[in-house]
């Protein structure tokens, strides 16, 4: 990301990242108050932002200094103000805080331990899907239907009609994760069948959720081990791009990068249809207006913790679809990733 100004589609708003002097980044609305325009349609100039319309400039905290067209000694309208929004680097993304809360108060970004450790090869993907983000969250941390829709990669190597055993749901502040045992998983196509060769295999998987928008899949096959740490970002209701930084230990080779994306972009694929069939497009903010069994006690997990977290008022109406020009309704439990 360059000193250039650009826009970031996110939870139906638009937002403006540009790089200051100092290599910070800074988050804005992407809107002036005069006119309407996209300051990420103009420039940058003495760490400012600048409306390619009228040539307004705004700092970085969205307040405006300088209207060219004004005469001398006239005053600013105490109006000609944008949003800033706290912003933070870490693993390679840009997170955004979409609230007004103290730095105290908000959420943290999960750890990721694997970022910095040298044994792990890393690479960054994304994809886009036509689908609410609670259901493209919820798709990622469910393991009962790998063996009916992924029967053409991975998820070939389980039985059939795959039960699922009894586990351990950890719940914590912000998420939760379970652990799970897969036996026998011997049958896999493509890449994964040259990692599970033994006549009978004992996979270890995690996973995992942290809020609002972030899963964790850990799978170790004893012969090796592959993370999936994952970001669901919301662009509009029906709409999402899920940024994902994939780690392994084995083929640790730049050169296998292509097989693995191609591998991840198979499994998606077959998710891709049902995911977009489901309705409502959210998931739905009671929990009895949709069924739930034990296999899914991780998603109720998470519904519960939004549920909860709307209630105390952190969250946008399914229909709030305009451009805001204050802080006082966002929602403050969601972030933001790009690279």
């Amino acid at each position: 990301m360059t000193a250039k100004p650009k826009q970031i589609v996110m939870l139906n708003q638009r937002f403006v990242l540009y790089r200051n002097s100092k290599g910070q980044v800074v988050a804005l609305q992407d809107r002036c108050p005069h006119r309407g325009a996209a300051f990420s349609v103009g420039w940058v100039e003495g760490d400012c932002i600048v409306c390619p319309y009228h040539a307004w400039k705004f700092q970085s905290d969205g307040t405006c200094v300088d209207i060219p067209a004004n005469q001398p000694g006239t005053p600013i309208p105490r109006g000609a103000r944008i949003d800033g929004y706290a912003v933070q680097e870490k693993y390679g993304f840009v997170w955004l805080f979409y609230g007004d809360l103290s730095e105290a108060e908000r959420p943290p970004i999960p750890p990721l331990p694997e970022f910095e450790d040298p044994s792990l090869h890393k690479i960054f993907f994304e994809y886009e899907l036509n689908a609410h983000y609670t259901r493209t969250l919820e798709n990622d941390m469910d393991m009962s239907h790998v063996s009916i829709i992924h029967t053409r990669s991975f998820g070939n190597g389980f039985e059939p009609e795959q039960k699922m055993e009894d586990y351990d749901l950890h719940t914590e502040a912000w998420g939760g994760h379970v652990d799970v045992n897969v036996e026998n998983y011997t049958q896999a196509k493509d890449l994964f069948k040259y990692v599970f060769r033994p006549s009978k295999s004992k996979v270890k998987v995690s996973l995992g959720f942290y809020m609002p928008n972030i899963t964790r899949l850990v799978v170790d096959f004893g012969r090796g081990k592959i993370v999936n740490f994952t970001v669901h970002v919301p662009v509009d209701d029906s709409t999402t791009i899920t940024k994902r930084i994939q780690f392994r230990n084995f083929l640790t080779t730049r050169l296998a990068d292509p097989i693995f994306q191609r591998a991840a972009f198979k499994v998606v694929m077959e998710d891709k249809a049902v995911v977009e069939s489901e309705y409502p497009k959210a998931v739905p903010d009671r929990l009895t207006d949709e069924v739930h069994v034990p296999c899914d006690s991780l998603s109720l997990a998470y519904r519960k913790l939004r549920q909860k977290c709307l209630a105390m008022g952190w969250g946008l109406n399914s229909d709030q679809n305009q451009l805001n020009s204050s802080n006082s309704d966002l929602a403050v439990v969601s972030e933001l990733t790009f690279n």
